[in-house]
C-alpha cells in the first residue's frame, strides 16, 4: 500500500515524535518529500542529517516553494514534510548539479540512463535555478527513456524569482535538480496536467534572443510592447503579474506557456525557457471555465480509481489568480486520498506516447496505488464548484475576450491568406506565373516570367498572350484558354519564343480567376521543360537500345519476342530463338581494355546484321551476348543455315588496336512451340543450348533438348547447399567504401554478401542470388544481410563514426513481400541505428513490377526516415514518367556507364544527362564502378555527389574496413 502522511514541521523534537508515533523508522521503502517556503529559518543541512539519522533507509527529495500543500490545504512560508510508505516499490533519489554537465540536455540523458538501469516506472523531479533549461532536460530524458512517467515542478522562492533550491539526502543545489525514482511491478501510476491557456491579441516574432533572454519582438523592445498592451502597472508588478498574462509559444505542434521571470534594464526580458529567433509569441490568458470543467471531470475519473496517495505540483499563478477554486480543488483531492505537494514556477506534463513538457499555470498530479482498490464506477457525481460573484464576472470577461479574439483571428486569417496566396503565386514562385483578362491580354506577371522570357513587365502588360505563340499552336492554345474561362483547368505543352528568339518547350496550367462568382480572366502557371524533354528522350533511348551497338536491349527484345509469339500462336506457326555468345571474349577485354572490347562487339553486331534474313530481330542482351528471333519459316534447316552464316561472318579476322583477332561464337537455339510456349522459357532453353555449345568447344550451334536439363540438376545441388548456408553461418559481409566527391570524405559503405562454401569455396553472388530469388530463400538471406549490416554500422557509429551510413541491396522478391516494411523496422530496432543512416538500393525493374505498391512501400520507408536509392540506373526503363513520382533520395549510375567514362565519349554525355536530371529532381547521384583517377576527376567536374569503386577501394572484410576508417578525414 502507498500510504502518505504529512507533518507541518516546527522543530526537531516535534519531527521525532511524529516519526516515532507513526513508526516510520520500521519501513525500508520510505519516500520523504520536503517542501519549504521558509528557507531563511530552516537549516536544510541540519534537517537532512536529522532525517538521515532517524530514517537511514529513506529516500529524500525536496525543494523551496511559493506555497505548500498540506493535507489538501494551502500553507504559506511553512515547511511541509510528506512521508510515503511503500510495501512493494523500491525508491532511489538523485542530486545533480548543472555545472557538472555540458548542458541541461546531457543532464537529462544522464538521469534517464540511471532511471533505465533502475527500471523506473515514474520519476519526480524538482529542478532549481534559472540556468536549468527544463525543456532541454525533459528532451534528454525522453531521448533515452521515453516511457517513464515524469512529474514534479520547478523550485520556487515565494514569488521573488531570485533563487530557489532543491535537495536530497546527499546534498543541496541551487543550480541543478533533485529527483526520486519509483520502481515496482505492482505500482499503479496516473499522471495528469490541467492547463487551459487561450491566445489573445496579435502575434509577435522573436527578432533577437539569446538563451532565455528576449532582446526584441518585431524589432521592438519587449518592455515597450508589454507597456503598450498591458500598461505601466503590469510592468511594475513583474514578475508576479507575468504569471497571469504569459506568452504562448508554439513548440512541437503544441502551445506552451512562457513566463516572464524578470525585466532587464535595457528593455529586454528574461523568461523561464529558451526561445529562438523566429519563434512566434502571443499573449495568453487563463480560460477559467475550461480549467474548472476539466478539473472536475478529472476528479470524478480519479475518484473511480481510488488511489492511495496523491502528489500535487501546482502553479503559483493559480493560487494568486483563482485562489477560491484552488482551495476547493485541493479539498476535493484530499477527499479522494492524502494530497500533498507545493506551488511551483513551472510544472511537468506527461502524456503516454507523447513528449513530456514543462507547462505553466497548471495543476499536475501523480496518483499512486500499490493495491487494486474496489471500483467506484457506479458512484454518482460528487464534484462541483459554486462560482463566486467575482468569479462569474471574470468568467464573463473571459468569454468576451475569447469571442473578440475569434472575430479578430477570423479577419486576420482571411487577410493573411489572401496576402500569402498572392505572394506564393506570384513573387515567390519558382515557376513563371501570369494573369490575363477575358480577351487574353496580360494583366500581371511575376519575376520568374521576366527571367524566363527576357521581357520586362512594361513590355508585356496589355499585350495579347497569343502573339508569343507559334502560328501552328495558336488554335490549340486558344481552345485551352476558352475552356479555362468556362471553369475547367487546362494542362498542355506548347513551344513559346523568348525575347532572344530562342524557342523552348513549356508546360502550362490555366485556371479561371473568379471574383464574386464571375470569371474575370485566367491565371497561367508554367515552366521550361525543354531540357527535361531532351533528357527523357535520351533516357528512353537508353532504356530500350544498347548504346554501343544501337541494337534493342534485353527489355526491348523481350517485348518484341512476346509480340512475335502472339502472332505465332494466332497463325499457328513456328518461330526460333537463338542465343549468341562470343567465345572467350574476356580475353579480348583483358588484353585490349573495355573500350576496345566494345568496338569489337559493335563490329560483330554489324556482321551478324549483314547476313540476317527478313523477318529477323536481333538484340543485345548483355555483355557479349546477343539474341535473335527468326519469325519466318523457322525450320531446323533454316536455323542451321542462318547460324552457319553468322558463325562464318563472325570468324573473319577483326583488327583492333593494331592487333588482329579471330573471334568465334557459340549459338543455342530453341523452337516454338516445341521447346517452350512463352518468351522466358524459350530464352532460357536457348541459353541452356548455348552453354552446351560452349562446353563442346564453341564455334558451333546446338539445338535445345531435354537432356540438357542436366544442368538444372547442378543448380538443384547448389540450391540444396544454399538452403543450409544461412543456418551454417557460411555467409559473411564485405563493405565497399562510399565517398563524398566534393570533400573526399568517407560517408558510408555498401554491404555486399559473400558465400564461402566448404566444398565449393567462394560462390559468386551472380550464381546464388538469382537462385535465391527463384526459390524464395532471398527473403531470409536478405533479412540476415539487413540486420547484420545495420548492427555492424551501429557498432562503427558507437566507435565514434557517428554519421556513418550503410547501403543495403534489396532484391525484387524481398521488396515485394508484405512484411518487408516490418522487417526493416525490426532490423533498425534490434541494431539501435537511426533510420536516417540506412539506404535501401532497389533496381528499376524491382519498382516497376508493381508501381503503385512500390510507391506505397517507398513512401512508408521515407516516413520512418529510411532513404531509398535506385540501383544500376540507366539499365532499365529510366523514364521520367514514373521516376518523377517515386519517393527516392539517390540515383546510382550503373557501372556500365562509368567503365568507359573519359573525355569526348558518349558516356560523358549520358552520365552528365543523368546527373543533371538528378539535380533537377533534387536527389543525390552516386557513381559506382569507378576504377581510374580520370573518372573521379570527370565525375567531380560533372557535379556528381558520391562515388564507389576499386579506385577508391575494393570491398573489405569487417576488420579491414574498421582499420581503414581512421584514414578518412571528417569522421
Amino acid at each position: 500500500m502507498a500510504k502518505t502522511i504529512s507533518c507541518l514541521y516546527k522543530n526537531t523534537s516535534q519531527l521525532n515524535r511524529f516519526i516515532d508515533l507513526n513508526e516510520l523508522d520500521e519501513y525500508p521503502n520510505l519516500l520523504v518529500q520536503v517542501f519549504t517556503g521558509n528557507p531563511e529559518s530552516l537549516n536544510i543541512v541540519k534537517l537532512q542529517k536529522e532525517l538521515a539519522d532517524k530514517l537511514p533507509f529513506a529516500q529524500i527529495a525536496g525543494c523551496s516553494t511559493s506555497g505548500e500543500i498540506y493535507e489538501g490545504r494551502i500553507t504559506e512560508k511553512q515547511t511541509v514534510i510528506c512521508f510515503t510508505v511503500f510495501e512493494k516499490t523500491e525508491l532511489k533519489s538523485f542530486l545533480f548539479n548543472r555545472t557538472d554537465f555540458k548542458n541541461s540536455y546531457e543532464m537529462g540523458k544522464t538521469l534517464a540512463r540511471e532511471l533505465a538501469i533502475f527500471n523506473t516506472e515514474a520519476v519526480i523531479i524538482f529542478p532549481a535555478g534559472y540556468d536549468v533549461d527544463s525543456t532541454a532536460l525533459l528532451e534528454g530524458i525522453n531521448e533515452i527513456h521515453p516511457d517513464v512517467v515524469i512529474s514534479g515542478g520547478l523550485a520556487g522562492d515565494n514569488g521573488l524569482f531570485q533563487e530557489g533550491f532543491a535537495f536530497s539526502q546527499d546534498g543541496i543545489t541551487s543550480d541543478g535538480l533533485a529527483a526520486v525514482a519509483l520502481q515496482s511491478g505492482h505500482l499503479s501510476v496516473r499522471s495528469f496536467a490541467n492547463y487551459q491557456w487561450q491566445e489573445i491579441g496579435k502575434s509577435f516574432t522573436v527578432t533577437k534572443a539569446e538563451g532565455s533572454i528576449i532582446y526584441s519582438l518585431d524589432h521592438k523592445k519587449p518592455l515597450n510592447i508589454l507597456k503598450h498592451y498591458l500598461g505601466e502597472a503590469f510592468i511594475k508588478d513583474l514578475p508576479e503579474s507575468g504569471t497571469e498574462f504569459p506568452f504562448l509559444l508554439k513548440y512541437r505542434g503544441e502551445k506552451v506557456s512562457v513566463f516572464i521571470i524578470k525585466p532587464l534594464g535595457n528593455g529586454a526580458i528574461k523568461v523561464n525557457r529558451k526561445v529562438e529567433e523566429g519563434d512566434t509569441l502571443t499573449f495568453a490568458y487563463a480560460n477559467l471555465e475550461d480549467i474548472i470543467e476539466r478539473s472536475l471531470q478529472e476528479l470524478e475519473e480519479l475518484d473511480k480509481l481510488a488511489p492511495e496517495s496523491i502528489f500535487i505540483y501546482n502553479c503559483m499563478a493559480r493560487k494568486q489568480f483563482a485562489r477560491d477554486f484552488t482551495e476547493k480543488e485541493l479539498e476535493m483531492f484530499q477527499g479522494i486520498a492524502p494530497a500533498s505537494g507545493f506551488f511551483s514556477y513551472g510544472e511537468f506534463s506527461f502524456r503516454k506516447g507523447g513528449v513530456p513538457q514543462m507547462v505553466g499555470h497548471s495543476l499536475t498530479y501523480l496518483a499512486l496505488s500499490e493495491n487494486i482498490a474496489e471500483s467506484k464506477k457506479n458512484r454518482p457525481k460528487l464534484y462541483s464548484y459554486e462560482k463566486t460573484a467575482q468569479f462569474k464576472t471574470i468568467t464573463s470577461l473571459t468569454h468576451l475576450m475569447h469571442a473578440s479574439q475569434d472575430d479578430i483571428n477570423a479577419l486576420n486569417s482571411s487577410l493573411k491568406m489572401s496576402e500569402q496566396y498572392y505572394k506564393s503565386l506570384f513573387d515567390n514562385n519558382a515557376d513563371f506565373v501570369y494573369s490575363t483578362d477575358l480577351k487574353g491580354n496580360f494583366t500581371s506577371i511575376n519575376p520568374a516570367f521576366e527571367k524566363t522570357f527576357g521581357f520586362r513587365r512594361d513590355e508585356i502588360i496589355g499585350k495579347t498572350a497569343l502573339s508569343y505563340v507559334r502560328d501552328a499552336d495558336v488554335q490549340r492554345v486558344r481552345m485551352h484558354f476558352y475552356r479555362a474561362l468556362r471553369g475547367k483547368e487546362q494542362y498542355y505543352n506548347v513551344y513559346i519564343n523568348t525575347k532572344s528568339g530562342e524557342t523552348n518547350l513549356f508546360q502550362l496550367k490555366n485556371i479561371p480567376i473568379t471574383v464574386n462568382g464571375e470569371c474575370v480572366g485566367i491565371y497561367g502557371i508554367g515552366r521550361n521543360i525543354t531540357e527535361q524533354k531532351k533528357i527523357q528522350e535520351k533516357i528512353t533511348e537508353l532504356a530500350f537500345f544498347d548504346r554501343d551497338t544501337g541494337l534493342p536491349n534485353r527489355m526491348k527484345f523481350t517485348e518484341q519476342l512476346e509480340m512475335e509469339l502472339k502472332r505465332a500462336r494466332k497463325k499457328q506457326k513456328k518461330i526460333a530463338v537463338l542465343s549468341i555468345d562470343i567465345d572467350r571474349f574476356k580475353i579480348i577485354n583483358d588484353s585490349l581494355g573495355h573500350f576496345a572490347g566494345d568496338m569489337v562487339l559493335k563490329e560483330i553486331s554489324e556482321r551478324i546484321e549483314r547476313v540476317l534474313p527478313s523477318g529477323s530481330y536481333l538484340g543485345r542482351f548483355s555483355g557479349d551476348k546477343f539474341t535473335l528471333v527468326l519469325s519466318r519459316e523457322a525450320t531446323i534447316e533454316k536455323v542451321m543455315n542462318v547460324s552457319k552464316k553468322i558463325l562464318e561472318e563472325i570468324s573473319h579476322p577483326i583488327s583492333q588496336s593494331n592487333q588482329e583477332f579471330i573471334v568465334t561464337a557459340s549459338i543455342g537455339a530453341s523452337l516454338h512451340p516445341d521447346d517452350g510456349s512463352d518468351e522466358h522459357l524459350l530464352l532460357k532453353n536457348a541459353d541452356i543450348a548455348t552453354n552446351r555449345s560452349k562446353q563442346q568447344g564453341g564455334n558451333r550451334v546446338t539445338f535445345f533438348s531435354m537432356e540438357m536439363n542436366q544442368q538444372a540438376m547442378v543448380r538443384l545441388e547448389l540450391e540444396s547447399y544454399l538452403r543450409k548456408a544461412l543456418q551454417k553461418n557460411e555467409f559473411y559481409l564485405c563493405y565497399q567504401p562510399l565517398i563524398d566527391l566534393e570533400t573526399g570524405n568517407l560517408y558510408g559503405s555498401e554491404a555486399l554478401i559473400r558465400w564461402n562454401h566448404p566444398k565449393l569455396g567462394l560462390v559468386s553472388p551472380g550464381d546464388f542470388i538469382p537462385l535465391a530469388e527463384e526459390t524464395g530463400l532471398i527473403k531470409d538471406i536478405g533479412g540476415w544481410v539487413l540486420r547484420s549490416a545495420c548492427k555492424q554500422n551501429k557498432r562503427w557509429q558507437m566507435l565514434g563514426y557517428k554519421s556513418l551510413s550503410i547501403s543495403v541491396n534489396v532484391s525484387a522478391y524481398q521488396f515485394q513481400q508484405p512484411g518487408f516494411l516490418k522487417e526493416v523496422k525490426m532490423a533498425l530496432e534490434l541494431s539501435g541505428m537511426e533510420p536516417k543512416y540506412l539506404t535501401l538500393e532497389l533496381t528499376e525493374s524491382t519498382m516497376l513490377r508493381n508501381v503503385e505498391y512500390s510507391i506505397q512501400v517507398m513512401q512508408s520507408l521515407q516516413e520512418i526516415g529510411v532513404k531509398v536509392s535506385i540501383d544500376d540506373f540507366g539499365t532499365g526503363y529510366s523514364s521520367l514518367s514514373y521516376l518523377k513520382d517515386l519517393p527516392i533520395n539517390t540515383l546510382k549510375i550503373d557501372r556500365s556507364f562509368i567503365n568507359n567514362l573519359r573525355l569526348n565519349t558518349s558516356d560523358v554525355a549520358i552520365v552528365k544527362a543523368i546527373i543533371t536530371m538528378g539535380h533537377g529532381l533534387a536527389v543525390k547521384v552516386v557513381a559506382e564502378g569507378v576504377e581510374t583517377k580520370e573518372q573521379i576527376e570527370l565525375l567531380k567536374e560533372l557535379k556528381c555527389h558520391y562515388a564507389q569503386g576499386f579506385y577508391i577501394h575494393k570491398p573489405l572484410m569487417t576488420s579491414e574496413f574498421e582499420e581503414g576508417l581512421s584514414q578518412f578525414n571528417g569522421q
